[in-house]
């Protein structure tokens, strides 16, 4: 019976490992799970998912629940107010005596009032207006900031997809490279065997194929952060892996427009546009600060339930009601001498700000300038790198015939090599950052395209 147990057990075991063993299978291949995203698919998903453009987004509801609320000083400010005391007696203390000829009048020893009072501001100095004008240009300023984050994120995402598109396609010309210096390896080794090259070749080789491979494995792995760093832009979670599309058309290169014409653009761009409205701001805080001059005027009432009734003396045992409406005017005359810093900080902060915008404008322009020369430098660069491709693949070609007629060192044949590979790295560089230059010229210019 024992020994029954024990088989029974020894054969379950086994289906519990294959079962943990499928799950755990299945479950490795859901997080191998790969997507490949084109450029157009990232800065779609960037948009849509990343924090910072939805920290942006809520920015802009915060701000226009922040016109809500000073729309709302508009609005009648209402009290409900109750009350219950208990008084003792009325004493009043009459003579010159001190304290000593006194006459105590029974009083009603319980009070209750209930009342309503509102005030509405009839004229505050037009300082509510002012007030709501500056939420709506701060309203106005988020939804900038939105578009500009959401540009920002662009450019990044675009930098980072075509860093990775660069180094896989170095990845391609060292794995090609690899395997023609392997190649080149057992020639090397063949011909030290029949005694017609030195040992030093052969480890010249070696340490050629050796420093290959390592260039990438690096490179791998640097593909490897890159694309986590893109995962996080566009909000990918951490168990699916993702490939860009190589296969797809990047941005088109449709020639370079005068600098004047980017200028103008740029002169609306997200950083101007901020800085204006911030100069606006800044004289509508000024027309609030002159509103302290100003008396504020208000529509007041009042109505309730009061016992008893202390109008009279004695007091009357009696539930009476009384209301008051009318028009309340008030001047604040220590504004007169406090005011006055107040006007001069005001005024200050405006000229603070116009020269920030000059600032602003300044830095914009050398920005621009600079990006515009340099695309146009590489631009002049695509037919210098093409016709140095032919020139590295046409020397490669003669220097490896001499070498397998034994009429050069090896030395020629690497360096021959690495020209050749820097010279087809040079070409897909070359591309790829013209396309990243475009998109930072069109980024300062603020022309950007809305995906």
């Amino acid at each position: 019976m024992f020994l029954k147990t024990t088989n029974s057990t020894d054969d379950c075991f086994p289906r519990i490992l294959l079962l943990f063993l499928i799950v755990l299978a299945f479950n490795g291949l859901q997080a191998q799970e790969v997507h490949t995203v084109s450029l157009q698919d990232a800065l779609k998903l960037a948009k849509e998912n990343n924090k910072k453009i939805l920290r942006s987004q809520l920015e802009v509801t915060l701000s226009e629940q922040n016109i809500k609320e000073r729309k709302e000083l508009r609005l009648p400010d209402v009290q409900l107010n109750g009350m219950y005391s208990r008084i003792t007696n009325i004493t009043e203390f009459k003579g010159s005596g001190f304290l000593k000829d006194k006459e105590v009048t029974p009083a009603i020893p319980e009070i209750y009032e209930v009342n309503s009072t509102f005030k509405m501001p009839i004229y505050a100095g037009n300082k509510i207006n002012n007030a709501i004008k500056i939420a709506n240009q701060e309203s106005e300023i988020a939804k900038i900031k939105t578009e500009k984050a959401e540009n920002d994120i662009e450019l990044e995402v675009v930098a980072n997809y075509l860093a990775i598109y660069k180094m896989m396609e170095l990845q391609k010309i060292f794995e090609e490279n690899i395997k023609e210096e392997k190649s080149r390896l057992k020639e090397v080794q063949s011909l030290h065997k029949h005694g017609t090259v030195t040992k030093n070749e052969v480890i010249r080789a070696e340490l050629q194929l050796s420093d290959r491979e390592l260039n990438a494995l690096t490179n791998s792995k640097n593909i490897k952060i890159a694309l986590h760093d893109l995962k996080t832009l566009i909000q990918i979670p951490e168990n699916e892996e993702i490939a860009i599309d190589t296969t797809s058309s990047l941005d088109e290169m449709n020639g370079l427009d005068p600098y004047d014409f980017y200028m103008n653009k740029a002169l609306q761009n997200e950083e101007m546009r901020i800085a204006s409205q911030e100069l606006n701001i800044s004289k509508t805080e000024l027309k609030m600060v002159k509103g302290n001059y100003l008396p504020s005027v208000h529509f007041f009432g009042n109505y309730g339930f009061y016992y008893p009734n202390y109008k009279f003396f004695p007091p009357n045992p009696y539930l009476y009601t009384l209301g008051q409406v009318g028009i309340e005017a008030t001047f604040d005359l220590s504004s007169l001498y406090k005011n006055k810093t107040k006007m001069e900080q005001a005024n200050t902060k405006i000229k603070w700000q116009e020269m920030q915008n000059e600032i602003v404008k300044e830095e914009i322009q050398d920005k621009l300038y600079k990006e515009h020369t340099q695309y146009q430098e590489i631009l002049e660069k695509f037919v210098v790198v093409d016709k140095a491709l032919d020139l590295a693949d046409e020397n490669y070609r003669i220097v490896k015939l001499k070498y397998l007629n034994q009429l050069v060192l090896i030395t020629e044949m690497v360096d021959a090599d690495n020209a050749l590979l820097q010279a087809k790295y040079n070409k897909i560089s070359t591309r790829l950052d013209a396309v990243l230059k475009h998109y930072e010229l069109l980024h300062t210019a603020g022309m950007l395209p809305q995906s």
